[in-house]
């Protein structure tokens, strides 16, 4: 049997895809190498998925990929965040938005958003193969002619769409399969890295502060240039942000450290990388100073490490005093101004060196992939194999956290389904 189309790969966009395909009447086989659909979907968003971002307006989320994101315009204009959020609820799920206009399932659960999927492609009649890993496509004059699978299946289609996403969370199957084959075939795979990976970092104390989650700090990123011979030249800040972060059993995580690793991770290749967290953000050194002077002189005679409770997290206290090196037991009120000035320095200062990316174990997408000049991004159509498309994590595209790199996957894999 010759089907009128094969999609590679069961996640959000392969699932999208096939299902859009079905729906303007293709006989179409979803082939998944696990033995169930969207696997990595389940678990994004802490198992709550965050659908897509509401984002005013299609600038807005294109802008969110940088350089490549005008890639994107088309696609998210024929299948907007608006039309993913109606094309759930339309089927039975509703929806809320949270802060950052990160849109959820008012369930919190990913298991409804997967539910919705299938229904679409049950409905659609796609035939669906599981456990089903494909071992080599065969192509001829620019065409692929048939898809052959590990135990030696062969199954052919008039046009295949292969969205087998990137290498990151190998555990949920994503091997980067997809690029061996397609540079195979005659495609540029541009340099694959983590991205929205959480951090390794150096101090052993980190491990103090496992599970301390921070609001409202502001974290900066330094390249340290003093490793090269003869450098003179000052850390480079390569980037900042404000917002929420996490301290883990080895390292940092979080929104904003997430949204910096992948900066951070080629910056790492060619030097050291250091973070600066501000604790209070929000004023600046002669401000904390003043408030730290009068929340000493309210102590009375506590000691000092009785009195930072309402200036710092407990968890985060023992540590600050260990580093400021200011005796513990000393009574707050007879804290020297130069003692003062160590203790200032770790609330607006406080410095980590990065050991690493947690790297493709840990990172929630992959930055990096099939090059865009060589896809349509109206249909998805590979510009090299004529019966080809290509969705999803694939593609050479990252965005921050907030639903916008979900947002992508819904619309290339529309695109692709609508355009077969």
């Amino acid at each position: 049997m010759v089907y009128d189309l094969i999609v590679i790969g069961g996640g959000p966009a392969g699932m999208m895809a096939a299902g859009r395909a079905a729906e303007k009447g293709a006989d179409v086989l979803l082939l998944e190498k696990n033995d169930r659909l969207g696997i990595k979907l389940v678990i994004t968003g802490k198992g709550r998925c965050n659908i897509t971002n509401s984002e005013f307006t299609t600038k807005n989320l294109v802008e969110k990929f940088g350089k490549n994101g005008r890639f994107l315009f088309s696609a998210m204009s024929k299948f907007s965040n608006q039309d993913v959020i109606t094309f759930f609820e339309k089927r039975g799920l509703a929806t809320k938005v949270e802060r950052g206009n990160r849109v959820f399932p008012q369930s919190d659960s990913s298991l409804d958003v997967l539910d919705v999927l299938k229904e679409y492609l049950n409905k659609g009649q796609v035939e669906i193969k599981t456990n089903a890993e494909v071992q080599s496509i065969s192509s001829k004059n620019n065409l692929i002619e048939k898809v052959v699978l590990n135990d030696k299946q062969e199954f052919k289609a008039k046009k295949y769409i292969i969205a087998t996403g990137g290498k990151s969370y190998p555990m949920t199957g994503s091997s980067g399969d997809g690029y061996k084959w397609l540079k195979k075939m005659g495609h540029t795979i541009v340099e694959t890295n983590p991205a929205l990976s959480p951090l390794l970092i150096k101090e052993n104390f980190i491990e103090e502060l496992e599970g301390l989650s921070l609001k409202n700090v502001a974290i900066s990123v330094y390249q340290n240039n003093h490793h090269l011979a003869g450098s003179r030249s000052r850390d480079k800040k390569i980037d900042s942000r404000f917002g929420e972060a996490l301290f883990t059993s080895k390292g940092m995580s979080g929104p904003i450290i997430l949204d910096m690793s992948k900066n951070i991770g080629l910056a790492l290749k060619n030097s050291p990388i250091k973070l600066e967290i501000d604790y209070k953000p929000n004023v600046d050194f002669k401000a904390l100073d003043k408030r730290i002077q009068d929340d000493f002189i309210k102590s009375n005679n506590k000691l000092f490490k009785n009195s930072l409770g309402e200036l710092l997290p407990k968890k985060l206290i023992p540590l600050i005093i260990k580093l400021s090196k200011i005796d513990p037991d000393k009574k707050a009120n007879s804290i020297t101004k130069e003692e003062r000035r160590a203790l200032l320095h770790l609330l607006k200062n406080f410095e980590l060196n990065v050991k690493s990316l947690y790297g493709f174990n840990k990172a929630i997408v992959t930055s990096g992939g099939v090059h865009l000049r060589e896809v349509d991004p109206k249909t998805m159509q590979s510009k090299i194999i004529k019966n080809l498309y290509l969705a999803g994590e694939i593609l050479d595209l990252d965005a921050p956290t907030g639903g916008y790199n979900l947002q992508a996957q819904w619309s290339t894999g529309f695109a692709a389904g609508d355009n077969v």
